[in-house]
């Protein structure tokens, strides 16, 4: 007969003995504050003095009828984002993809809201010298554009600092916020160009060290800096034709101006992708050019091998046939028949020496 204990048990518990039944613990939920690094207002160009809560910042700004809000989040759960969704009325599937990280760059539209991914890449000139395995790294800047908000939401990147630029810009500020989208993406690309000079003197560097006769180098550093820009063209190709889905569907939100702005980017963000599958491509022969100079060396080592073995077999052979002790022998009782021998296979030793550097082997 059940004891009180197991009566009290739902049906599940009670058919699998006697286990006390699983209960699942609540998730902390992080207050949202936590995750904001900023809430700023702008209104007739300029921003207004101090930051500003999530529930009145839009108040703020629609009371004043001009301007937008500025909200900067680092890395907000599900909780947040759905507690920033409510202020701001943003898009369940924008909500889902804010949260979620290591997306490819891309922009999408929900309505009037704009939805824009794009990846910041870092170059660490000294990590391989420290033994790193990661001389490029790469983060995730998302931005929320919203007919009088811009949201953005940054994972594994920094932010560029745009406070000052904004504060000495009121005409660029008047545009709105998909103005301040333009700026936050014209200086990750700018990041990229710098980091596209510093790869070019990088693969400069190793394209001597292969190329120049006799030089040591090291084969894996190759492999590595393949693998790296490798992942810095998978988190910059695809920003080009995003921008180009940018500029040509959205006219009734970007402005004449707006679209040059973002066209800009995109020459740059073209002329990076150009330079980056450049470096890739010399990396490739590199690899090539790499793999042949050390099976020639190889062959080389062979070859010098095989020539000092092939001379210390012919005193061997002689040696050998001496060593046998036969008791008819004419040779063995001749009496300058040692001294015969060794000039023998001195002078064996010299010829094959001087056939082996005659073609190279030596």
């Amino acid at each position: 007969m059940p004891s009180p204990f197991e009566r009290a048990l739902p049906p599940l518990a009670r058919k699998n003995g006697n286990q006390r039944p699983s209960v699942e613990r609540p998730r902390i939920r992080v207050p949202l504050e936590r995750a904001i690094e900023h809430c700023r207002v702008f209104t007739d160009g300029t921003r207004r003095p101090g930051e500003y809560h999530v529930s009145s910042a839009l108040q703020e700004v629609r009371d004043h009828g001009n301007g937008f809000v500025w909200l900067g989040l680092h890395e907000p759960d599900s909780h947040q984002m759905e507690r920033v969704a409510e202020e701001f009325g943003i898009h369940p599937l924008i909500v889902e993809d804010a949260v979620t990280a290591h997306q490819r760059p891309k922009v999408e539209r929900y309505d009037d809201q704009l939805f824009m991914v794009v990846r910041s890449v870092h170059f660490w000139a000294d990590a391989y010298e420290g033994n790193s395995r990661e001389v490029i790294t790469t983060g995730e800047v998302q931005m929320l554009i919203g007919p009088d908000f811009i949201i953005t939401v940054r994972h594994g990147a920094l932010m560029p600092e745009l406070s000052d630029a904004l504060e000495h810009s009121p005409e660029l500020v008047a545009l709105g916020p998909a103005a301040l989208a333009w700026r936050v993406a014209d200086h990750l690309v700018d990041d990229y160009s710098r980091i596209a000079e510093q790869l070019e003197s990088e693969v400069d560097e190793l394209e001597e060290e292969v190329f120049t006769p006799g030089s040591r180098f090291n084969i894996e550093q190759i492999y590595m800096y393949k693998r790296e820009i490798l992942e810095m063209r998978h988190s910059t190709d695809p920003l080009a034709p995003a921008l180009r889905s940018l500029i040509a569907e959205n006219r009734d939100i970007l402005g004449k101006q707006l679209r040059s702005y973002f066209r800009d980017v995109l020459d740059h963000e073209m002329t990076v992708k150009d330079q980056i599958a450049g470096y890739d491509e010399r990396l490739t022969a590199l690899i090539d050019a790499s793999v042949a100079k050390i099976t020639m060396q190889q062959n080389t080592d062979m070859r010098t091998i095989s020539a000092v073995v092939g001379m210390a077999a012919a005193p061997t052979l002689i040696a050998g046939i001496y060593g046998m002790n036969f008791e008819h022998m004419p040779e063995l009782e001749h009496e300058y028949g040692y001294y015969i021998v060794l000039a023998l296979i001195a002078l064996l030793v010299a010829l094959m020496f001087w056939w082996f550097r005659r073609n190279n082997w030596l």
